[in-house]
């Protein structure tokens, strides 16, 4: 079944404000998840209205169909975002999309799966593929890997200061027989890991190390945000909603890069109307309620950046 995990969209009202919907508008939802997010976005929408969804992953594109197949204003297509441009392509759009959304990370029905691997809470195959038909499931790479590339990706995605000792603990547990579960994996690091976060599971940075390398997550979030900007028509709006620094970092440079200009030389006598500014930051960095994060506990190390294409 692909419907039935409970799904809640962070700060959907935020938004769509975010977004300034218009009826007739064309709106890409680059991550669809479970649709909550989409699913706001069609109440905006008339029949002019158009919806482009994509995920990577293909029960979130089977949930899409089921929900929202007979809909006119809906166009659907398995794709990373990094291929948001060949995406918008083959559907015969360019660049006049008036808003695009990025709800980045793993989503509550893939968390909720054990059958994904996503989950160091739940017993399964250690796989973390967000499309498990591409690429290399945690489990064999974890296999191959040697113990310095496992601590760089360890110390890099998951900002884990206890990197090499989890690697080392890692590599010697492999010799005796393959970790192959999550369960597995979330003992060698526990016992290879002295001190502990308060409130914080110790395979919590681990885990999202291992995910953000098998899936390329931070290589297709710069591509996605570039391909965005070129998609994206003057007055359009680009929201990204990150859920950890390394995505929220870089949203906030490659946001703050565009509206800035390119950087020239100083003392260069070259007036500034010559620097090209792609996009206009919108607000502040927004983050849930408390109210919400109570009702969603998932929702509180999000964060909301919003910017606007320039003419």
């Amino acid at each position: 079944m692909v419907d039935e995990y409970h799904h809640q969209p962070v700060m959907p009202v935020e938004a769509m404000e975010a977004l300034a919907v218009t009826a007739s508008g064309c709106y890409v939802d680059a991550t669809y998840g479970r649709g909550g997010h989409a699913a706001r976005l069609l109440e905006y929408l008339d029949f002019r209205g158009r919806l482009i969804i994509m995920d990577k992953d293909p029960q979130a594109i089977q949930a899409a169909q089921t929900q929202w197949g007979d809909d006119r204003r809906v166009m659907i297509v398995q794709s990373a975002f990094s291929q948001l441009a060949r995406t918008l392509a083959g559907l015969g759009l360019g660049g006049g999309i008036d808003g695009i959304l990025f709800d980045l990370g793993v989503s509550s029905p893939q968390l909720d799966d054990a059958r994904r691997g996503f989950s160091f809470r739940r017993e399964g195959p250690l796989d973390m593929r967000m499309n498990p038909a591409a690429g290399v499931s945690a489990a064999n790479w974890l296999a191959q890997a040697g113990e310095a590339e496992i601590a760089t990706v360890l110390r890099d995605y998951g900002e884990e200061r206890y990197a090499r000792r989890i690697a080392r603990a890692i590599v010697q547990a492999r010799r005796v027989q393959p970790v192959t579960t999550t369960f597995e994996l979330a003992a060698i690091v526990a016992a290879a890991s002295p001190g502990r976060e308060p409130g914080k599971d110790p395979a919590t940075r681990t885990f999202q190390a291992i995910r953000i390398h098998i899936n390329h997550e931070l290589e297709e979030l710069r591509s996605g945000l570039q391909q965005a900007v070129a998609a994206l028509a003057p007055g359009g709006r680009l929201v990204a909603i990150s859920f950890h620094s390394l995505e929220d970092r870089i949203v906030k440079r490659f946001m703050r890069r565009e509206a800035e200009g390119v950087p020239l030389p100083r003392r260069l006598p070259v007036m500034e109307v010559a620097r090209h500014h792609s996009l206009r930051l919108i607000g502040r960095a927004l983050r849930p309620s408390a109210a919400e994060v109570a009702g969603n506990p998932r929702a509180r190390s999000a964060v909301m950046r919003v910017a606007e294409k320039q003419e």
